[in-house]
């Protein structure tokens, strides 16, 4: 058994579910183009910084871990009332299971406790769905992610992509391999695999593609996260450590993103 040490993660559950069950069930309604344009279909958020947050504050990695948690309510209750279509969130990807194993341990428990706790979000219409890979996990989390999923399965007010156990080149890895499967047993010809192909044999997808990946705590990389889907998402690099990423900062990139003048590969005029 792994050991957590004095890392109370019940007052984390505890405080989650305050913070969901205290929010206005109604939600604002979706915008469409015309009222708000540039908004993004598809925000992703790479949530760094918790280790940096508690060494600066002289704790623990999990208590950080604990810290960024609680971060999260502020940023789907503003992901809802901004019309967000569908929001994924980077929790753990494959190999953060090269961190300490009382570390790993704690984001698992943690992990299967948030599973439960958000679905309360699916009385606000959220649907939960889980991106990533069964290798490794431990039962329980796995278990709670699944009932997750199926418990908010007919929800539609916004998708929450939960991230855990990721890896953007196990992904793709894995569509290849779907792929070549139906080639070898004459379902498929592979001369017809194009982009639009692919994308179908990706996990859930039909979740489009990023328009803006935000990344906290200063570093300024991916991380293996959603390579296929991230092609022409807009970057937004930010100094602040996830556990103090606030509602507010989410609405100034927002604005941010809307100023921004996406091509696509495309020019701008005459050269």
């Amino acid at each position: 058994m792994f050991e957590v040490g004095a890392w109370r993660m019940p007052s984390v559950k505890r405080l989650l579910r305050a913070s969901v069950a205290g929010a206005p069930v109604v939600v604002r309604q979706r915008r469409d183009q015309d009222e708000a344009p540039g908004r993004p279909r598809h925000l992703a958020i790479i949530m760094d910084g918790n280790g940096r947050w508690a060494a600066l504050r002289g704790l623990s990695r999990t208590r950080g871990h604990q810290a960024g948690v609680l971060a999260l309510p502020r940023v789907v209750d503003t992901a809802l009332e901004e019309g967000i279509e569908h929001l994924s969130l980077f929790f753990f990807s494959t190999e953060n299971w090269n961190r300490p194993r009382a570390e790993v341990a704690a984001l698992m428990r943690l992990t299967a406790q948030l599973a439960d706790v958000f679905r309360g979000y699916g009385e606000r219409g959220v649907r939960l769905r889980w991106l990533g890979s069964e290798a490794r996990l431990p039962r329980a989390t796995l278990t709670a992610l699944r009932r997750a999923e199926d418990d908010t399965r007919d929800n539609r007010a916004m998708t929450l992509a939960f991230c855990f156990n990721h890896g953007g080149r196990e992904e793709i890895a894995r569509a290849a391999t779907s792929l070549a499967r139906a080639s070898a047993d004459g379902a498929l010809d592979p001369g017809l695999i194009d982009e639009a192909l692919f994308t179908r044999h990706l996990p859930h997808a039909d979740l489009p593609d990023i328009d803006m990946l935000v990344r906290t705590s200063g570093e300024q990389r991916i991380s293996n996260f959603m390579l296929w889907r991230a092609a022409y998402a807009e970057l937004f690099f930010v100094d602040t450590l996830w556990p103090d990423f606030t509602g507010e900062e989410l609405r100034a990139l927002l604005t941010a993103f809307g100023a921004r003048k996406r091509r696509f590969g495309a020019g701008v005029g005459p050269v």
